[in-house]
């Protein structure tokens, strides 16, 4: 059974950064997700066990960078220069296709728990 563990989350002011882990994803394709309040889950980024990886195309690309240390089992997402807009719950997800870099949520077989992100302006 994959346990993935999402850290690293909290509240920030408008401008801040923050980073993401992922821990138990070191053998998979991971993707970031996120869910604000009354809307659906959304893609953020991917990574494939090569370190290649994908980005949504909405704002968060160019200040969002996710990447991996397979010796450690992590993967991260930096967020810098974080909005309110960004405010969601973030979700790490890994599926055994480790060179896709999917887009897709239901192509993802694990899921993390979540981890909360606040961003106050």
């Amino acid at each position: 059974q994959v346990q993935l563990v999402e850290s690293g989350g909290g509240l920030v002011q408008a401008g801040c950064s923050l980073r993401l882990s992922c821990a138990g994803s070191g053998r998979y394709a991971v993707g970031w997700f996120r869910q604000a309040p009354g809307k659906e889950r959304e893609f953020v980024a991917a990574i494939n066990l090569r370190g290649g990886s994908t980005y949504s195309e909405d704002s968060t690309k160019g200040r969002f960078t996710i990447s991996r240390d397979n010796a450690k089992s992590t993967v991260y997402l930096q967020m810098n220069s974080l909005k309110p807009e960004n405010t969601a719950v973030y979700y790490c997800a890994a599926e055994t296709n480790v060179w896709r870099t999917s887009r897709l949520s239901h192509e993802y077989d694990y899921w993390g728990q979540g981890t909360q992100v606040t961003v106050s302006s």
